[in-house]
């Protein structure tokens, strides 16, 4: 239900789900059942409900050891925090969330982490660090094969070369986001790469290409 975008539906059987492991006394359980309740209220823009979620989860998740799901709250909760606006304080869930990944071996989970802190780092103003981010998080997609991950890494890099005035540099990586989102079927994807691509052009003064970027963007 919740794949399906219902919501509140999935919120109901999150609940009871969650008094049934309680009941029976299986922490794990109850860890990921709060994380889910805290994702589902995220998607709702309820964040304030969702971080109150992802704290329960990460008290279970330190108290029973549970490595891989503490490093999934913290994740959740920098994102929580980062996208009400704290973004010091997301940053530090982050990082938090780094170490653990790191330890545990998750690639996956580090290249997210790594991605989360670039986006944050480009919010405060810091591009170049952003940059040095997403190119960990690029280096980690493409030694675990993660296509998706790939592509957005190489929207971010090229977002930021563009803010920083760099637009040459980042067509090239719109143009490798492109390649990849098209080939895996990222319509969203895709149709961020090809407005990234007209703006880039536009601001080249490329208004022909720029209004052939449009054009794609629009079918």
């Amino acid at each position: 239900y919740y794949s399906l975008g219902e919501v509140r539906k999935a919120i109901d059987f999150y609940e009871q789900s969650l008094i049934i492991v309680r009941e029976i006394g299986e922490r794990r359980g109850e860890g990921n059942g709060l994380n889910n309740l805290g994702n589902a209220y995220y998607s709702l823009s309820e964040t304030r409900k969702a971080i109150e979620f992802y704290e329960l989860a990460l008290v279970i998740f330190r108290e029973i050891g549970d490595r891989r799901g503490e490093g999934a709250a913290l994740g959740n909760l920098g994102l929580a925090y980062a996208n009400s606006g704290k973004i010091y304080k997301g940053m530090d869930f982050y990082q938090q969330q780094l170490v653990i990944v790191r330890e545990i071996g998750d690639r996956r989970s580090e290249g997210a982490a790594l991605g989360n802190m670039g986006i944050a780092s480009k919010v405060l103003g810091e591009t170049r660090k952003a940059i040095d981010f997403y190119e960990q998080d690029l280096e980690i997609a493409r030694e675990i094969g993660d296509r998706r991950g790939e592509g957005s890494a190489l929207t971010n890099l090229g977002e930021a070369y563009a803010n920083l005035g760099e637009v040459r540099k980042a067509i090239e990586y719109f143009d490798q986001a492109l390649s990849i989102d098209r080939e895996i079927g990222d319509r969203v994807g895709e149709g961020i790469d090809l407005r990234s691509l007209e703006d880039a052009y536009k601001t080249l003064g490329e208004k022909g290409k720029a209004k052939e970027y449009q054009k794609e963007a629009k079918k």
